[in-house]
């Protein structure tokens, strides 16, 4: 069994490259909405991450139908908001 080490350090490195990613979205063609693969693929997470995200209230969606739609901005900006450039 391998043992691997996350460090403050690799988890800052990821936060940079997750802010990084949602200031330029891939693919996106500048929508200001984006759909649940389009966050997941953004984010690199799973649905069930996403679906996680979505019940505690850490990002917030709006539902038309079945579908589900996310605003770019508000997820920008949550991120910028938790994110911290101390390395304490």
């Amino acid at each position: 069994m391998n043992v691997e080490f996350i460090t403050r350090e690799d988890l800052n490195v990821l936060k940079q490259e997750i802010i990084e990613a949602l200031k330029q979205p891939e693919n996106t063609n500048s929508k200001k909405y984006l759909r649940s693969a389009e966050v997941r693929k953004m984010l690199k997470i799973s649905a069930g991450t996403l679906q996680n995200m979505r019940i505690n209230g850490s990002l917030p969606y709006s539902k038309i139908g079945t579908t589900i739609f996310y605003d770019l901005d508000k997820i920008i900006e949550i991120f910028n908001e938790n994110s911290s450039d101390s390395s304490s």
